[in-house]
């Protein structure tokens, strides 16, 4: 393992930012005092890019209570494309029209009028909630709107989340920044996308990086090829997984999410955390498939 003060940026849209920021989507379920406390700690630690959403309860709130007024170099990103439901815990909001509603929340709650990328969260296949009926809206009417926003100056980039290549090829043209896929070392069904995304110059920012939020995932911080190589290494298994992403594509960004603080530390670490190449190689082949 080595230590690298320049392999810790990289790059946004147009703005730098340190390659492992912050997703805030586990405060939804803190207590409030220690959610502000996290977020003050994950900015005095560095994090320039806090990764949202309005369906995420209150955590917009939380946000705006602990980090408001928002220092110019944060880049608060968030996702649209579903919102909160009171009997499912989401459904789908893929209209044009709920886009724009959807922003406006987002711009509301976290008291701010600019966001640095919104994220177009398409739900055409599980997992996860997926669109029937009027819900089916073609890619390009939503690629539309976000454009609108952008051009009225309430979003500064666009990305998508949960897309297919064929999908982050068609939308290209409307000068996307980042994607959010399904991806980690174990579950690597994505790698057209994030092949697609080195070559085009487009920040591949994979959720589920250890695998640990749906139970039908391997765990990353279980698999005993990597906590073998983590003790070796004298680092933990989940800071393991994550400098894997790293170190597997530059055009990767991380967004770990916690609600510990010694967790949150053991996160901002893997900035400058690069595997040995015995433990490089040994990752690379715990590839297996896994769709998306």
């Amino acid at each position: 393992m080595t230590t690298s003060q320049g392999y810790a940026h990289g790059k946004l849209g147009e703005h730098e930012v340190l390659r492992v920021g912050f997703g805030a989507m586990q405060l939804e379920h803190a207590d409030p005092a220690d959610a502000v406390t996290v977020l003050r700690r994950a900015v005095e630690l560095g994090v320039d890019h806090i990764d949202t959403a309005q369906f995420y309860g209150t955590v917009n709130e939380l946000i705006r209570t602990a980090l408001h007024p928002y220092a110019h170099s944060l880049r608060i990103v968030t996702k649209v494309g579903a919102v909160s439901h009171p009997t499912e815990r989401l459904v789908a909001a893929q209209k044009p029209a709920q886009l724009r509603a959807s922003v406006e929340e987002n711009l509301r709650t976290l008291g701010t009028e600019h966001l640095a990328v919104v994220n177009l969260r398409r739900a055409d296949v599980p997992p996860g909630i997926t669109v029937t009926g009027d819900q089916v809206v073609d890619l390009d009417s939503q690629l539309a709107e976000l454009i609108a926003l952008r051009d009225e100056g309430k979003i500064g980039g666009i990305g998508l989340s949960h897309v297919s290549l064929a999908q982050l090829r068609q939308a290209l043209p409307a000068g996307i920044v980042c994607v959010q896929n399904l991806y980690n070392v174990l579950t690597r069904g994505q790698e057209d996308v994030l092949t697609e995304c080195a070559e085009q110059g487009v920040a591949w920012v994979p959720y589920c990086p250890l695998g640990s939020a749906f139970d039908w995932l391997p765990n990353v911080t279980g698999n005993p090829v990597v906590t073998a190589h983590a003790r070796r290494l004298a680092i933990t298994p989940a800071q393991a997984g994550l400098a894997w992403l790293l170190g597997h594509s530059s055009a990767t960004l991380l967004i770990p999410g916690t609600r510990n603080l010694a967790h949150l530390a053991d996160n901002m670490a893997v900035a400058r955390i690069e595997l040995d190449r015995e433990a490089t190689t040994a990752f690379d082949a715990l590839a297996q498939d896994a769709t998306a």
